[in-house]
């Protein structure tokens, strides 16, 4: 399955990690590896923007695609494309995609200018396309709306022109964010479906660099970016729940996504601070940026063990992490050991039922996490708990970067 909406912020966010986190990157000699996993990425995207309101968002049919447990060399499930365009609109789609291709020309501008032009003239093709045609995707592609429903397009739209503003300079874009009528208020989440803190947090790094004033719609931006800081680090009036152990838990199914992008989002903004030689005033104390670094690293450190499982939510760091990740390509033995085509339903037969580890390691993987209570299994079958997804390792590539 390819699904384009989640896969496109993804991608956002490894571009972020790029561009933020760029030096410390290039100190550890990992800026090159981000860049090559950036471009598989937005290549693909280009690929799927063969015109100026045309877009494919989806490639696989997740119904029958959900239905086998195969490997992905012996697929057979249908793969159809879904496309959104100006008679099928999906302005998040088309906003996340152009946000995609902002971020990731600011990763590319010093090392490949061409490049990073073909990114900015995509992106901003896919900004007018989304404000022009309103509406949510999974209207248009409804077999996504099973699988990763949007709840809204105020946000990627923002979102983009936050970025297209970071990578262009472009008044216009500015313009956008300081006359939207929806700042998106204080945030709970920042994840694959909702951009508006990513937005508030660069609308706030404006304000630290003395680009604009902090006033009107941009002071509300940083006003509610800092609200999410403030409860992530337990200061605030309506503060993030914590494991007992310590991990920042947020929502029941696959929590570890959004404990990364909110412990990006706290080296990011720490790294703001320190340079504006600022600080963060919450209604129960303080924040300075190196408060913002510690809380980062300690939910980095639980996830990769610091916990009271004493394991790691990284598949393949240390000795004790997940060995049945629901995975389907690593819970079936390789092609290369048993080349022998394996049908729809004998992938459940014989692997997804086994209670035995998954034969091949899919490193660097990280699952869902424990739940409230630091509880973890790692059975294949707890798919809310166990299945691994990109947009948890993507942010904290700049995260695992800051506190390197």
């Amino acid at each position: 399955m390819k699904f384009g909406f989640p896969m496109a912020f993804t991608t956002t966010m490894l571009a972020w990690s790029s561009v933020e986190m760029a030096s410390q990157l290039k100190a550890r000699e990992e800026h090159e590896n981000a860049l090559a996993a950036l471009k598989w990425a937005t290549d693909y995207l280009i690929k799927a923007h063969p015109e100026s309101n045309v877009l494919y968002g989806q490639v696989g049919d997740g119904d029958s695609d959900h239905a086998c447990w195969m490997r992905p060399e012996d697929m057979t499930t249908p793969r159809p494309s879904y496309r959104i365009d100006a008679q099928h609109p999906g302005a998040d789609l088309a906003g996340e995609t152009a946000a995609a291709m902002a971020a990731a020309s600011l990763a590319f501008a010093p090392s490949d200018a061409a490049y990073a032009k073909k990114l900015i003239d995509h992106a901003k093709d896919l900004f007018e396309f989304g404000k022009d045609h309103p509406g949510v995707y999974h209207y248009s592609i409804p077999n996504a709306a099973g699988f990763y429903p949007s709840s809204g397009y105020e946000d990627e739209l923002l979102w983009a022109a936050a970025w297209l503003h970071r990578a262009t300079g472009d008044q216009a874009y500015l313009d956008y964010l300081t006359q939207a009528s929806n700042s998106g208020g204080a945030r709970f989440v920042f994840s694959w479906d909702d951009k508006f803190l990513g937005a508030q947090v660069l609308a706030a790094k404006l304000v630290f660099e003395g680009k604009v004033k902090n006033e009107g719609k941009i002071a509300e931006y940083k006003t509610m970016a800092e609200q999410f800081i403030c409860n992530c680090a337990q200061k605030g009036s309506n503060n993030v729940k914590k494991t007992p152990g310590g991990l920042l838990w947020f929502l029941p199914w696959d929590n570890l996504q959004y404990t990364a992008t909110a412990s990006f989002v706290l080296s990011t903004y720490g790294k703001y601070l320190e340079a504006a030689q600022a600080s963060v005033q919450c209604p129960n104390g303080a924040l300075k940026a190196f408060d913002l670094l510690d809380l980062a690293r300690a939910q980095v450190n639980y996830i990769l063990g610091s916990n009271p499982k004493n394991m790691s939510y990284m598949v393949g760091f240390g000795t004790n992490y997940p060995k049945r990740p629901h995975h389907r390509g690593a819970s079936i033995v390789s092609i290369k050991k048993n080349p022998k085509p394996m049908t729809c339903n004998e992938g459940f037969e014989a692997w997804y039922n086994n209670p035995e580890p998954n034969p091949n390691v899919l490193f660097g993987a990280i699952v869902g996490g424990p739940d409230e209570n630091d509880a973890y299994q790692d059975e294949r079958s707890d798919f809310q708990h166990d299945e691994p997804d990109t947009v948890t390792v993507a942010p904290l590539i700049g995260v695992l970067a800051a506190i390197a």
